[in-house]
């Protein structure tokens, strides 16, 4: 049975087994009724898009109070009878939120995302939580949307379809190169990275990485040439950032490190906004050192990205003043938005929840 409360409005539909409440436009709350001993977990940041993937994954196990909100020190007390929280890429987990959710009685906490900088971990493991992420969903989808902004910034494929559809079929100023035989750079050769590796060993190009762990076999097989983080940018024509935030990658674009790049290199962020100081790239796109620059994430996308803002009056002068560069193309965090990405994200946090109440160690436990 579903019940759907919306205002004044109640509609019963005897076709599921679960329930849907809509007391404000901003807060969405879903009950499994299936047995007793479920795992009643609130569901943060829970877009439209990924909904469907979780109650399937779910299926009769799992109790879920899905939240359009965030999660942050005021949020954290819809986590209320809840022993458990899934968290997304934006949401808050430092430690005076998890303060906040341990006095909620919440235990566990599925990350819906491999990258973990927005949890601290420690302290959660202080207040004894348990924690998983999913650290591989889909490396492929995060790589192809790497080398979908290389293609689309290259050959202008933006500014073309405009131009078209305004019946300008005019060809001056969309001459693009080609990736043949061009040196890209990678940084942070993991799974995402190493797919990269591949594609682009495809299109012929050279390929240098830059990582504190080698893989020998992506050398031998599809010849990627180890080099200091310094050559890389020296050397490459593209670079794409496929790295963790730590404190060590927290800026490694900055104003010393575009220096060293050759003029209008293309730079590629699909990882963590942080990874570029978004002052010093404003600065090197207006002195045209940046040729080409595309983002999926951004270091202030918090409370921006996912979310409709048409109507709204922007106040982050950074992301305007990105957005009055022809040669900028920014995705807002969709990288990783497959069929294939959401199925995996939705069984994996599903199964950590799987493992704690059987009273086992999550796989992807950190």
């Amino acid at each position: 049975m579903i019940v759907i409360q919306l205002g004044v409005l109640t509609k019963i539909i005897s076709a599921y087994q679960y329930l849907f409440i809509f007391p404000t436009s901003s807060f969405i709350f879903a009950r499994f009724y299936y047995r007793d001993n479920d795992m009643r977990t609130a569901v943060y940041s829970a877009y439209h898009f990924e909904r469907p993937y979780l109650v399937e994954a779910a299926g009769t196990r799992h109790e879920l109070v899905f939240l359009e909100y965030r999660l942050d020190r005021a949020t954290a007390a819809f986590a209320a009878g809840c022993p458990a929280v899934m968290l997304f890429a934006n949401d808050d987990g430092s430690a005076p939120v998890l303060d906040a959710l341990a006095a909620q009685g919440v235990r566990y906490l599925a990350l819906r995302s491999a990258g973990y900088n927005h949890v601290d971990i420690e302290h959660a493991h202080r207040l004894g939580m348990r924690v998983a992420n999913v650290p591989e969903y889909s490396p492929y989808a995060v790589a192809e949307h790497a080398v979908a902004l290389i293609l689309a910034l290259n050959r202008k494929l933006i500014r073309a379809h405009s131009r078209v559809r305004e019946l300008n079929f005019s060809l001056d100023g969309l001459v693009g190169f080609d990736l043949h035989g061009k040196t890209v750079g990678v940084f942070g050769v993991g799974r995402i990275g190493s797919v990269l590796v591949k594609i682009l060993h495809g299109f012929g190009c050279r390929v240098l990485g830059c990582d504190p762990v080698q893989r020998p076999e992506l050398c031998e097989r599809y010849g990627l040439e180890y080099v200091p983080f310094e050559q890389l940018c020296r050397e490459c024509r593209i670079i794409v950032l496929c790295a963790p935030l730590t404190p060590q990658t927290r800026y490694v674009i900055n104003k010393d490190s575009l220096a060293l790049m050759p003029d209008g290199v293309m730079l590629i962020n699909v990882a963590r906004g942080g990874l570029l100081d978004t002052r010093a790239v404003i600065d090197a796109l207006k002195k045209r050192k940046i040729g080409y620059l595309g983002l999926d994430v951004y270091e202030e996308e918090a409370g921006l990205f996912f979310y409709d803002h048409s109507e709204d009056i922007v106040t982050d002068d950074l992301i305007t003043r990105l957005l009055t560069f022809p040669n900028v193309l920014i995705t807002s965090h969709q990288a990783f938005l497959t069929d294939e990405a959401l199925h995996n994200i939705a069984t994996t946090s599903v199964a950590a929840l799987d493992a704690w109440e059987a009273g086992q160690k999550a796989q992807y436990e950190l």
